[in-house]
């Protein structure tokens, strides 16, 4: 065994060691451990199931779509009920009643589809209205990443309302890993909501949005502090954004109590920490612009 194999194998024991320490990121028992690839499989055939005319299956056949509907929903389903089981034993439910318990989701989950459908079928029509880009709805479902991110909110959200601890973060984050746009589960979000280029959102736990709600890019819908840490578990944090409001980008809205109302427009950039009464519109007054012509640089460019 030469110098570097020796070295090698000698960092490989002091790892090994390092992983006896009995710390959190020391554990290994990953088959007890929900499989983040299988999620994000699932969430792009639940996509599919939401979007039956959008995927490019092999195996997909219109004349067959109540097999293939089938088979989607089969291969979901067993694996959802699988990770769900997982975590529900990591969570301290013995085996079966965690299996059972998970089917029982599993089912549920799947009657809420046609809701959650109807929901982003407003969605897909507020981008279209609301973005003069969209040349049909076709290139929202296919291209926009708001959509993807609000879709895979809406699947998550229904898991949220189930109880099901985890998954639902991990499905989110993924779409935020997608999109660089970060929707809690556990946010409640209304009808017609529509997010215009959307990197850089983020919508935390507890904020509650009503229904027409545009939201631009850098937007923040935050807490006003998290230094309470595990303390603030359960606390309303995050604002409430009334129905048919707009918030221009890079807009922060913070803190539990703070209320948008109906109708108002918040400018780009403003940073709000009070509620806003209805149908009022927030700007920032322009800084002062100084402007000053170099000496030569015309004459340079001519050159």
């Amino acid at each position: 065994m030469d110098k570097i194999e020796l070295q090698i194998e000698g960092l490989v024991d002091s790892i090994l060691e390092d992983y006896r320490l009995g710390r959190d990121i020391d554990r290994m028992d990953i088959v007890r451990r929900p499989d983040k690839a299988a999620v994000i499989d699932m969430i792009d055939k639940l996509r599919w199931i939401v979007f039956p005319g959008y995927s490019r299956d092999k195996n997909y056949k219109v004349y067959n779509a109540k097999h293939n509907l089938s088979m989607l929903i089969e291969d979901v389903f067993y694996n959802l009920t699988k990770q769900i089981s997982l975590i529900l034993r990591e969570a301290g439910e013995e085996t079966e009643t965690a299996k059972a318990r998970a089917e029982e989701i599993g089912i549920a989950f799947f009657g809420r589809i046609p809701a959650v459908r109807a929901v982003v079928q407003t969605d897909l029509q507020a981008f279209y209205d609301g973005d003069p880009a969209a040349t049909d709805m076709s290139e929202i479902i296919f291209a926009y990443p708001g959509l993807f991110a609000i879709t895979v909110y809406r699947l998550a959200h229904e898991l949220h309302l189930l109880q099901v601890p985890l998954l639902p973060r991990i499905m989110t984050e993924h779409a935020h890993s997608v999109t660089g746009i970060d929707i809690h589960p556990g946010a409640t979000i209304g009808e017609y909501f529509f997010i215009d280029h959307g990197t850089g959102i983020v919508i935390g736990e507890t904020a509650v949005i009503g229904k027409n709600v545009k939201i631009y890019q850098g937007v923040t819908l935050g807490a006003m502090s998290t230094r309470g840490g595990q303390s603030l578990r359960g606390v309303r944090r995050h604002p409430t954004i009334e129905d048919n409001v707009t918030i221009y980008a890079g807009a922060s809205v913070l803190g539990g109590d703070t209320v948008i109302g109906q109708g108002s427009v918040i400018g780009s950039n403003a940073f709000i920490t009070q509620s806003i009464a209805p149908c009022t519109t927030v700007t920032i007054k322009n800084q002062e612009l100084q402007m000053k012509v170099r000496a030569g640089c015309c004459e340079e460019f001519k050159s």
